[in-house]
């Protein structure tokens, strides 16, 4: 998607009442301090979006046993990585929380059981896009929890129960990776995508894009090819939440659409009436 795309969509966001839906390939940490291509599309987006009263995020980081949804009025900046330079430990996103939103959240799901929670933060998944889509932190932002042992459907028809949050001023964003292998990644300049990475990021793109959302539910039927593109699948749930909180009359728009060090898929996309 090129800049004046992204300022259709612009005119779009401004005449709709409800608010847009993101996926966010999210990658390296080093994407909230690097000014590469990936941040400069979170940039350029970020200016065409529409003020929203809160952001519901939804990050591979935060996975729990039960699901839980930040309910706290500060939340902190987790650093949840190793191994990185001191700048990247130093950024701080000092966003106000939504403990008013992260209650209608609980109070919308009622077949599934939400606790709220005030002891984690903004993880990495969350701050990382957000420093550079939203640099003021000056809109209230709180996190959904991912029960990693659900099934792929519990996800979906979470985020289907809570779909009307949308309408109530919330931007929702999950943040993930469509295909994300690091014990395969190359750090070599310029590496190219490996075979198998490509085929699981079409396949994907192209259920996206017709709706297929049960062949995408049952991604791992593909065998050996899902088995290397997520051989743990927490970067792809978001997804799931995605497609549940996504209406029909919806289509995607997908940019970031490169790999990042052969295995980590950076395709991301907007939601919109």
């Amino acid at each position: 998607m090129n800049l004046k795309e992204i300022s259709t969509l612009s005119d779009t966001f401004g005449k709709s009442e409800r608010m847009p839906l993101l996926f966010v390939g999210h990658g390296s940490p080093m994407n909230a301090v690097e000014d590469i291509r990936f941040s400069r599309a979170w940039k350029e987006i970020g200016v065409t979006l529409p003020v929203p009263k809160a952001i519901l995020s939804i990050s591979a980081h935060w996975l729990t046993r039960g699901t839980k949804v930040l309910a706290m009025e500060r939340p902190a900046t987790i650093h949840d990585f190793g191994g990185f330079p001191e700048e990247l430990f130093a950024q701080r996103y000092p966003a106000p929380g939504a403990p008013d939103f992260a209650k209608e959240t609980q109070r919308l799901s009622a077949k599934h059981h939400i606790l709220l929670d005030d002891e984690w933060g903004f993880d990495h998944g969350t701050w990382s896009v957000l420093i550079q889509m939203f640099p003021k932190a000056d809109i209230p932002v709180y996190q959904l929890s991912i029960d990693y042992s659900k099934p792929m459907s519990y996800h979906y028809e979470l985020a289907q129960e809570i779909r009307s949050l949308r309408e109530k001023g919330v931007m929702v964003i999950g943040s993930g990776n469509i295909v994300h292998n690091l014990r395969a990644i190359n750090f070599q300049k310029d590496a190219k995508p490996f075979d198998w990475a490509m085929e699981f990021d079409s396949t994907i793109r192209h259920w996206i894009e017709t709706g297929d959302h049960a062949s995408i539910m049952e991604f791992q039927k593909l065998g050996a090819v899902a088995q290397l593109a997520h051989p743990s699948y927490d970067h792809f749930l978001p997804l799931m939440y995605v497609l549940g909180f996504q209406h029909k009359e919806e289509t995607p728009k997908f940019f970031n659409t490169d790999f990042d060090m052969s295995t980590v898929s950076m395709r991301s996309m907007i939601y919109h009436q």
